[in-house]
């Protein structure tokens, strides 16, 4: 990762957060800047409708929406009643079940030669019961059995009289992870409890066969890994294609695009004392969520048998989510933010038996060379007190040494933000000083000034980067000279 961050021009996270974290774990490559400095910006994954999208979906949306493109569709539009929604989340919940039946026997008859398969397997799951969906790699941090924390509530949940649940497993552990085994064996132990089975399936050999039909057929999908640790996160991308809400730790995609309407997010106990803490303290939260929210949510039917609050909630997922979940809408994020760039930049040095290159590179080793001797010698400013008031003005005047560098060679800046702990800043606004003199001999002269729009205590700092046209950003370079 760090010969790829060192020889690349751009980088990025395949989501925000994770393009957050990426840059506070390799900050130290641009020694100097603040984490938002850091040259990793982040576009977040997406997923293929056409191949995530049930035909089902697709058959509804063309017969009342007038295109079969589920994710350009007004799913908000009256053209689809309620009725007509919910009826085809049963279909596809049915379809589930089905799957999952076949599936389980197929899976007996192969470990089982010859003997019949238990009468209960005819009887997995049930078409009319509230699904809850699970299925991925099973690395540790994804926390397979997380659900399993309390045992006796989750049997509870799984048999409630008027508010049963149903949990359809799938996943599969990388040849050589014993832990990841290990995990599936204690999910495999539980569902085999004669008091839940029927309500907890494993299905093995996990494949895209199996999630064409799991990720429609979920009410609910869960996603429960250790927060920062998912990168972005795709499978609660395929089911909310279909209408599915979300149950997921605010990680990954789900950080961004949870809005308190298309799902629910599981309380991170990030301060807690150790892992089995936290575990336990973010399974009771899981819990507390099914029990008091989904559940009741989800049975709350009204006189047609329908729960509008909740088809209400798919319809709000399906409109907003689609589109943004689109990888239609992720390539063109690539191609607008990095690849034209990229292509641009290559074209430009390029030029002329890359003659621009060749002057950049060596416009590089000359500025590394006289980094040293460039640094800030003194910041004049006034205008405001310590705590401004809105519609004051700060006005700032650096002295800056450029030893062997000409003015410009630099770009010199005002930061200003909310003082936090130590010396740093809270959002962080950049403004750049113009050169005001560079007399020979004597420290170049910059200016600014920037007016606050909001009160109270404020920091500033003055800093000196590299300026060059054919970089991607001032901390490119990994060069900064601070005030102070």
């Amino acid at each position: 990762a760090v010969m790829g961050l060192r020889l690349a021009q751009r980088a990025n996270g395949v989501s925000k957060l994770h393009g957050d974290v990426s840059r506070h774990m390799f900050g130290a490559l641009w020694p100097g800047f603040d984490p938002a400095d850091v040259p990793i910006t982040s576009i977040t994954n997406g997923v293929h409708p056409a191949t995530w999208t049930d035909p089902q979906v697709r058959e509804l949306a063309a017969s009342r929406l007038g295109t079969d493109d589920a994710t350009a569709c007004d799913w908000t539009s009256d053209a689809v009643s309620d009725a007509e929604l919910w009826a085809l989340r049963g279909r596809l919940r049915a379809q589930l079940v089905a799957d999952a039946r076949r599936r389980m026997s197929e899976a007996w008859d192969e470990q089982n030669p010859g003997v019949p398969a238990p009468p209960w397997y005819r009887e997995l799951l049930s078409p009319e019961v509230l699904t809850i969906g699970f299925a991925r790699r099973v690395p540790t941090y994804k926390r397979l059995t997380l659900m399993l924390q309390d045992p006796a509530r989750l049997r509870a949940l799984l048999t409630d009289p008027e508010r049963p649940v149903q949990l359809v497993v799938a996943g599969k552990s990388h040849p050589a992870d014993d832990g990841g085994k290990r995990l599936i064996q204690l999910l495999v132990e539980f569902s085999q409890d004669p008091e839940v089975r029927g309500r907890i399936v494993f299905l093995p050999d996990y494949d895209i066969g199996m999630a064409q039909t799991l990720y429609p057929g979920c009410d609910v999908w869960l996603n429960n890994p250790l927060r920062p640790l998912e990168a972005c996160g795709t499978s609660g991308m395929k089911a909310a294609l279909n209408g599915s809400l979300n149950l997921s730790i605010l990680d990954g995609w789900w950080a961004e695009y949870h809005d308190g309407r298309n799902g629910w997010a599981i309380p991170s106990a990030d301060s807690a004392g150790d892992a089995a803490e936290r575990d336990a303290l973010e399974a009771a939260a899981l819990y507390d969520l099914i029990e008091h929210q989904i559940a009741p949510r989800f049975y709350d039917r009204g006189p047609d048998g329908v729960p509008h609050a909740w088809v209400a909630d798919i319809r709000h997922t399906l409109a907003t989510l689609s589109p943004e979940l689109s990888a239609e809408r992720m390539v063109r994020e690539y191609v607008d933010r990095l690849y034209v760039p990229a292509a641009r930049a290559e074209s430009t040095v390029s030029a002329d038996d890359y003659a621009p290159a060749r002057g950049l590179a060596a416009w590089i080793a000359h500025v590394r060379r006289a980094w040293p001797g460039v640094h800030v010698a003194h910041v004049e400013s006034g205008g405001v007190d310590a705590s401004p008031h809105v519609g004051e003005e700060l006005r700032v005047r650096a002295f800056v040494e450029l030893g062997e560098l000409a003015s410009e060679d630099v770009a010199v800046e005002l930061l200003h933000g909310r003082p936090r702990a130590g010396e740093e800043l809270a959002d962080v606004e950049v403004v750049p000083l113009e050169l005001e003199s560079h007399d020979l001999g004597r420290p170049a002269v910059y200016t600014g000034s920037v007016r606050f729009e909001r009160a109270g205590a404020f920091g500033y700092t003055v800093r000196v980067v590299p300026r060059h046209p054919l970089l991607a950003s001032h901390a490119e370079l990994g060069l900064v000279a601070l005030a102070g």
